[in-house]
């Protein structure tokens, strides 16, 4: 691990599938201890660039590192630093909430003490404790969400990495995540997360990027990409979206 180096970098990462091209050419730089928002519509190219830099998939071009570690060199250094929430994240579901944890966190080599002792705590932090009997095939999406987030955490990562994680979440799921990210955030861990809500980036984050057709043309501090104006402005006239609505349709006020 290189001292001073960011929480994530990624140069020039590339991904095509067949005669489409998901990502194309990112560059992007995440400072350590930041609260970092990747935004984009979908389709942008997202969950296939969050994917490449935590090792989840293999890009035909350009490198990812966590904190100066290659992803694809030094795979098992760079993965005990980061801790990842993809989208769709598929679970053993007919494992209880601990059961999953405890299984995750031996995996990791963990000592099963640890990990028992971590998972108590954030069951309980993450208001799951209840539930200590009721199998993941039976969580909610809130509280996939969240246990989601437990196995991200348990093996006490530096960096997180999650993809849309208060997508479809109810608001007190959503609160209750939100809390432990700025909590983590303030312990000096960092977080990366997509999302295509610019009002939760603006509320959450100190940096942001902004990716359209699988490219970055805007990333920074926040109120630098928002040079004085709301994030979504920007962003939709980053990403060439149209905001019409007001012709056609006449036959609905028939």
């Amino acid at each position: 691990m290189a001292e001073g180096a960011p929480a994530l970098r990624l140069v020039g990462l590339r991904k095509r599938f067949g005669g489409h091209t998901a990502v194309d050419g990112v560059d992007l730089v995440v400072p350590s201890g930041s609260f970092y928002g990747l935004v984009g519509p979908n389709g942008a190219g997202k969950t296939t660039a969050l994917s490449m830099a935590v090792g989840l998939l293999r890009p035909d071009a350009g490198s990812s590192a966590v904190f100066g570690v290659d992803v694809w060199s030094d795979p098992v250094r760079a993965k005990a630093l980061v801790g990842v929430l993809p989208d769709g994240m598929m679970l053993p579901e007919r494992l209880t909430g601990p059961e999953l944890l405890h299984y995750l966190g031996r995996l990791r080599g963990l000592p099963s003490a640890t990990v028992d002792a971590r998972a108590e705590e954030l069951l309980a932090v993450l208001e799951l404790d209840e539930a200590g009997r009721t199998p993941v095939i039976d969580y909610s999406t809130g509280m996939r969400k969240k246990i989601g987030l437990a196995t991200a955490l348990l093996h006490a990562p530096r960096l997180l990495v999650l993809d849309e994680p208060f997508e479809a979440v109810d608001p007190v799921s959503a609160a209750t995540i939100r809390v432990i990210l700025r909590r983590f955030v303030a312990a000096g861990g960092s977080v990366v997360f997509s999302s295509h809500v610019m009002a939760l980036v603006e509320q959450l984050c100190d940096h942001v990027g902004v990716i359209a057709g699988g490219r970055v043309p805007a990333a920074g501090p926040v109120e630098e990409v928002r040079a004085g104006r709301g994030l979504e402005e920007v962003f939709v006239e980053l990403v060439g979206g149209r905001t019409g609505g007001e012709e056609g349709l006449s036959w609905l006020a028939s």
